[in-house]
């Protein structure tokens, strides 16, 4: 049987970070099984579903490279077929039409607080027959939830998990106005899209006991079932938008790698021996169920930074200047040169060391396209003293007589002129760094000198030492 698991989210707002973690699980679940991941827009609510979130959701899902099978089905496009499932289960009496108003759903509720239960419908019109219906009233049709016993949800993460079905009130299956409800929906699509594993937050524990009782009552099997503790703050609440719980566009403006947001999606709540740093590749190779933790995991903005700044200083150096190339424009209202590119390019070694994010990333490889004369920021500016602008101004000098711009070369002047000016390198290459970067932090001075062209730095460093 070929593996089917999917990713079902509801179009109300954008794709949070625990959502992204349970499409991930499922998409590396069915990786590692050779199996299909497909995705389900579950659309039923129209007065909240949005065209905005339908967007987000499949753009968060794309940044993040997890890739579906198919074309994403849209679970308010098959509500014929759930209406159809409704009137099987009605024709077999497992079903029925409920008559209640909204005045007596009301009733039953306080009626429940006031005696300590939980609300919930108390089944009145069960076993009535239709024929005492009051006049006016459109009926829901309602599941009729087995009364005794329990039932039990063999789960992959949780063990086996055991719910009275006295707990469970008989669950509303159509609207009054026709429409199938989530819970019907949802069990009809994934028997017909085959799904064979079910992966998802363990706040679906009591829908997943519901749901078994439906798939009991049609005849079908059931998907395996795994059910993954939530992700909560660092200081264990609920999470919420000030630990992080934005969309993933958030954390994509945010500067980081959609490589190291799925790293560390995959160790919340999920592990392999201690190791930390897990490729895409290893994760597919090794991912399991067993390895689910049966604890919440706390989401820690300082670990997924240092993982970021991880996986910059393993990455590509032209993947990265791809990346940091719109962000220099837009910031800068520039249109970078393809000279400019490569500059960047091959500086990148030495400018991603430091950095954690694409937005530093960004900043840092400003001074690469600036214009001069360049700005210097305050620390750099504090370098360029009377003594520290004469000494650049003979280091230009001797640096102009070179035949060739080479950084072995260049080096070999800056030392000589030190040691000339009884000068510690630092003394000259701090001035000189500011001169040419208008900061005092960047890649190694004698690889920006390089980088920079003969021109440009000679410009810089006259420009500063004028001032």
């Amino acid at each position: 049987m070929t593996v089917v698991t999917r990713f079902a989210p509801s179009p109300t707002g954008f794709l949070h970070i625990g959502g992204a973690r349970t499409a991930l699980f499922n998409w590396l679940y069915a990786k590692a099984n050779n199996g299909k991941f497909v995705l389900r827009i579950e659309d039923t609510d129209r007065e909240r579903s949005t065209d905005e979130a339908i967007d987000a959701i499949l753009e968060g899902m794309k940044w993040m490279g997890l890739d579906w099978d198919g074309e994403p089905i849209y679970q308010f496009s098959r509500r014929e077929r759930h209406m159809e499932v409704a009137k099987q289960l009605l024709e077999a009496g497992n079903a029925y039409y409920c008559y209640a108003s909204k005045e007596e759903l009301a009733e039953m509720r306080e009626t429940a607080r006031a005696e300590g239960r939980a609300p919930g419908y108390d089944g009145r019109w069960r076993e009535r027959d239709p024929s005492e219906a009051p006049t006016g009233v459109d009926p829901v049709v309602r599941f009729k939830s087995p009364n005794e016993g329990d039932t039990v949800i063999r789960d992959a993460v949780q063990g086996d998990v055991t719910i009275a079905n006295s707990q469970l009130d008989d669950l509303i299956l159509l609207r009054a106005d026709g429409t199938p409800t989530y819970m019907l929906s949802v069990i009809v699509d994934d028997h017909d899209m085959g799904v064979t594993d079910i992966i998802r937050g363990d706040d679906h524990l009591t829908n997943a006991a519901r749901q078994l009782q439906l798939y009991h009552a049609l005849g079908w099997d059931a998907p395996k079932m795994a059910h993954i503790p939530l992700i909560h703050g660092p200081d264990g609440a609920k999470l919420s938008k000030r630990h992080g719980a934005l969309g993933v566009e958030a954390y994509r403006d945010m500067g980081y790698l959609p490589e190291a947001m799925r790293n560390y999606l995959l160790r919340l709540g999920w592990s392999h021996g201690d190791d930390e740093v897990i490729s895409t590749e290893q994760a597919i190779e090794w991912f399991n169920l067993e390895n689910i933790g049966k604890s919440a995991s706390r989401f820690d903005f300082d670990k997924l930074e240092n993982l970021n700044g991880t996986y910059i200083r393993s990455a590509d150096d032209a993947y990265l200047t791809s990346l940091i190339v719109p962000l220099l424009e837009q910031k800068n209202s520039v249109s970078v040169t393809d000279e400019q590119k490569g500059m960047i390019e091959k500086a990148m070694n030495g400018l991603k060391e430091r950095a954690k994010s694409v937005i530093s990333l960004a900043d840092s490889s400003h001074f690469l396209i600036a214009t001069r004369p360049l700005s210097l920021d305050d620390k750099a500016a504090k370098l360029m003293s009377s003594d520290a602008c004469g000494v650049l101004v003979r280091l230009a000098d001797k640096l102009d007589g070179l035949p060739r711009w080479e950084k072995e070369a260049l080096e070999t002047v800056v030392r000589d002129s030190a040691e000339a000016e009884e000068l510690k390198l630092g003394k000259i290459a701090q001035p000189l760094r500011a001169a040419l970067t208008g900061t005092t932090v960047s890649p190694g001075i004698f690889d920006v000198l390089e980088i920079l062209g003969k021109e440009e730095a000679l410009g810089r460093i006259r420009d500063a030492a004028k001032n």
